[in-house]
């Protein structure tokens, strides 16, 4: 059997990341069993990923960057044996597109992975710091260079098509086989609003204190937080989990109603839509800011509702928390759209196409 050798090159170590886990991770079964051999490279290490978004700990930041420097340099040693490479984001963090032009020198079938509008990014992973030291040349350079490009929104793969027009806008998927709704759309008990991110977007969800504090009081219902274990807002009753893999699904499970705020800024139009999708395909109905790409992920009034103010916030949660029949009709259709839109199943002859044409076709 004759399979190609593919090299990810991405930022985050598997399993570990949302935007690489919800994205391209989740087709690697899928593309091994298509005769392709899939191998990840990560920039950070495990021990660099438990410390990365923490505050603080700045050597030893410095320490494990270094590292990633150095594994980087032995993948470019090895990438002219593989097939292709597949690059997610960057090859490297910081600085000029260096190691992201020795990649396209030592192997040039490239497939380039972009997840939000990185390059408007004026804040760095690692330490606020840093941010003037990260290279966004670098992703302009994957662009133009690039055999193909993968996309997750219509304003991120137009951006793109200045630079490259071999581009395919596959926004984040769910793979419905394990998001599997549990939803009973009872007022029996106490509801439960939720939310699903991680500590450095729960920022976000400050946005609606005010709402949450008007609905509290007018209604019986708890607010979930998953991500972000330290979250609070005073005058609420609120639940805040940590994220863990082996739990996501059931904690997600235990939410009414979803809540996707964001505010109206260029980097949220590089935003998939990927915490309303996660709550769409468990048969949640959603409530999320009208920006970006939720106008694409949800029809208005069908499979969710888009709001603009706290009035319009306020009146949605409220029409579905008084109405269970109407959680019922929305959840449904959520699940309805993403089963045929944004399912991994959907998508896979998409991805199978793309690794045709960059790195050719696996043979028995």
């Amino acid at each position: 059997m004759n399979k190609k050798r593919i090299l990810v090159l991405c930022p985050h170590p598997e399993n570990c990341a949302p935007g690489q886990r919800l994205k391209y991770e989740q087709y690697f079964k899928f593309l091994r069993n298509n005769n392709y051999e899939i191998e990840v490279s990560s920039f950070m290490t495990i021990s660099f990923q438990d410390i990365v978004y923490s505050e603080g700990k700045l050597i030893r930041k410095v320490f494990w960057t270094i590292v990633g420097y150095f594994r980087r340099i032995l993948d470019l040693l090895r990438l002219p044996f593989y097939d292709g490479v597949y690059v997610f984001l960057y090859v490297t963090p910081f600085g000029p597109p260096i190691f992201e032009f020795l990649t396209r020198m030592l192997n040039k079938s490239i497939i380039y992975d972009i997840d939000d509008m990185v390059f408007l990014e004026t804040e760095s992973v690692y330490n606020q710091s840093f941010s003037w030291l990260k290279g966004k040349g670098k992703m302009k350079y994957m662009m133009k260079h690039a055999k193909h490009i993968i996309t997750c929104t219509d304003t991120l793969d137009t951006y793109a098509r200045k630079y490259n027009q071999n581009t395919t806008n596959i926004s984040s998927t769910i793979n419905t086989d394990t998001y599997i709704p549990k939803n009973k759309y009872s007022n029996l008990n106490q509801l439960v609003l939720g939310w699903s991110g991680s500590h450095s977007t729960s920022k976000y969800l400050y946005l609606l204190e005010s709402v949450l504090q008007n609905l509290s009081i007018s209604r019986s219902i708890k607010l979930l937080v998953i991500g972000d274990s330290l979250f609070n807002i005073d005058g609420i009753e609120l639940e805040a989990l940590p994220w863990r893999e082996d739990t996501e699904v059931d904690d997600l499970t235990r939410i009414d109603i979803g809540l996707y705020p964001l505010p109206d800024e260029p980097w949220v139009y590089g935003k998939s839509g990927l915490k309303a999708l996660q709550y769409m395909a468990l048969g949640i109905p959603t409530v999320a800011s009208a920006v970006g790409m939720n106008f694409k992920v949800i029809e208005d009034g069908t499979s969710g509702f888009l709001v603009k103010n706290d009035r319009e916030w306020i009146t949605a949660v409220t029409r579905l928390i008084d109405d269970p029949a109407l959680r019922a009709r929305v959840g449904e259709a959520s699940r309805s759209r993403v089963l045929s839109i944004y399912s991994v199943k959907v998508n896979q002859p998409t991805y199978l196409s793309i690794f045709k044409e960059v790195y050719g076709l696996g043979s028995h």
